[in-house]
């Protein structure tokens, strides 16, 4: 009980400091310049930690370990080299643009070099997928509180009191971070982040340790229960020699966590990740010029690596220590949120705790903010105020923010409410798939208007982002899965047809997107000289 209160006091101490650093940083705003990009005054290494804090959601807290545990290797941090090369080319392709134009959402990019219909397209599919990929991450968080309560009462929750205590998590995380977000704008959003990685950074270093520590026979007891991987422990080409032809291909593209899929899938969901995305490329707008932007953007791409292969470990150590002190209750869908509750040492185990807020109320924040910009400048202007003073339209910002954090609350309630009548889908892939469906098509226009002067066209673009989600969908087969979903019976699929993995879908969409919008040559007035 007492381990329990000073664990407890951890957390809300944690809390407290972040609602009054995210309070201060952001008195005294006054304008839409200021709420949505920090008056473009914020140093590039708080960029770089925000930009971090944003990409490490509590899905990658929780879910990452889990994937190292189940695969016992570190394949899945092969997709960091897609993600330093896409960061590379959206810093010198994008990011000198946004700061020509003055952007303050990216979207209006789209509308100077095209038009309006295509910046609503383009901002309508970014509030949609943010909101649903947000609030699907958000679920993630309040897991640990669930795995709590059945350890305190002592037995497994009903479906209906686990969906109750996920509820109340989701209102509680959602609304300290709503409280410092709808206050302090973006420069509250980047300083508690900056604070949110380093005690993010202080969880995972104590949890290696601890791991370490704990495991009989140290680095040798370790290596030894990994002796028969060393030849494929840290790559995977994918390639199965007994494949050939058409065969191979389809085996390929169907596997998430391969060389291919690195250079080329992983490049392409980050390009559109952090190059079309409002919630990420937002912080990069705060810097002071695309210099400063692209130097953050580029350095955290070298960041996550360590980052990456840092929750794997995780994954795999839990997998040698529960070799050695079996446990008949361990989940294999959340061995990392487990070992924190049952495992850890008082006081330790409230800074990890902590550090799952951490990453949750970090990318949450972060979002919320995206989303009230995106909105505020795309649709609240053009369409109900477009003569709205300053002070309108921070009001307008900041009220859209309390809107939308109620919005991604009930898709977090949904999202549970799904976990927990269909516990199949390991989280990664669920949290990653959910914009592998559109924002393809949000890049394929990007690109186009960024790599050419005068292809794609107002009604080119819509055909061609319709196009994009179509081809995705059929890959992916999104029908059938909607099919399972409503409980109806799946209908057969080609044997030659494969079904792509959740890292292949972009590529696919950015590719037939673009080839689309390329048909269609930009009206005159919108061609660039």
């Amino acid at each position: 009980m007492v381990s329990g209160l000073i664990d407890l006091g951890i957390v809300g101490l944690y809390f407290i400091i972040i609602l009054a650093i995210g309070l201060w940083k952001g008195r005294g705003e006054s304008n839409m310049e200021g709420f949505a990009l920090g008056d473009r005054q914020i140093p590039w290494w708080a960029v770089l930690a925000s930009i971090l804090a944003a990409e490490i959601s509590a899905a990658t807290f929780l879910g990452a370990p889990a994937e190292g545990f189940n695969e016992r290797n570190f394949h899945y941090a092969q997709l960091v080299i897609g993600t330093i090369l896409a960061r590379i080319f959206v810093a010198y392709v994008f990011i000198k643009p946004y700061y020509d134009y003055n952007v303050v959402s990216i979207y209006e990019f789209l509308e100077m070099r095209f038009g309006k219909k295509t910046k609503t397209a383009a901002s309508g599919v970014f509030l949609i997928t943010r909101a649903l990929a947000s609030g699907t991450r958000l679920y993630v968080a309040a897991i640990i509180l669930v795995l709590a309560f059945e350890m305190l009462l002592g037995y497994k929750p009903s479906p209906h009191q686990e969906f109750i205590i996920y509820l109340g998590s989701l209102f509680v995380i959602t609304g300290i971070t709503a409280i410092y977000t709808i206050y302090g704008g973006i420069k509250a959003v980047v300083w508690t982040d900056l604070i949110q990685v380093i005690v993010l950074f202080g969880a995972l270093g104590f949890t290696l340790i601890s791991l370490f520590l704990r495991i009989p026979g140290g680095w040798e007891g370790i290596t030894e229960k990994f002796a028969d991987q060393q030849g494929h422990l840290f790559f995977n080409t994918g390639i199965d020699p007994t494949l050939h032809g058409w065969a191979l291909i389809k085996h390929l593209l169907e596997e998430p966590y391969t060389l291919f899929a690195a250079f080329i899938g992983s490049t392409f969901l980050t390009m559109s990740t952090h190059g079309t995305d409002q919630d990420m490329v937002q912080r990069m707008l705060t810097a002071k010029d695309h210099h400063k932007s692209r130097w953050a953007l580029i350095l955290s791409g070298l960041a996550d690596l360590p980052v990456v292969m840092a929750f794997l470990s995780v994954g795999m150590l839990l997998w040698v220590f529960y070799q050695h002190f079996p446990d008949p209750h361990l989940p294999a869908k959340h061995p990392f949120a487990y070992y924190i509750l049952h495992e850890m040492p008082t006081g330790i185990r409230g800074l990890v705790v902590a550090g799952l807020f951490a990453t949750a109320m970090g990318s949450l924040s972060t979002a919320l903010n995206a989303l009230a910009t995106s909105y505020t400048r795309d649709w609240h202007i053009p369409f109900f105020q477009p003569q709205a003073t300053e002070k309108q339209l921070l009001s307008a910002a900041r009220w859209s923010t309390g809107l939308f954090s109620l919005l991604l609350v009930l898709i977090g309630s949904v999202t549970a409410w799904i976990v927990i009548h269909f516990p199949g889908a390991r989280v990664i892939p669920v949290v990653l798939g959910v914009f592998g469906y559109t924002y393809g098509s949000m890049l394929g226009i990007f690109l186009i208007g960024a790599l050419t002067k005068r292809r794609g066209s107002e009604r080119g673009n819509l055909i061609a982002m319709l196009v994009g989600f179509i081809v995705v969908a059929w890959l992916s087969d999104l029908p059938n899965d909607l099919r399972l979903i409503l409980g109806w019976t799946p209908s057969q699929r080609p044997d030659w047809l494969p079904t792509i993995a959740f890292v292949w879908r972009i590529f696919f969409g950015t590719v037939a997107t673009f080839l689309v919008a390329l048909a269609f040559p930009t009206p005159k007035e919108k061609q660039i000289r």
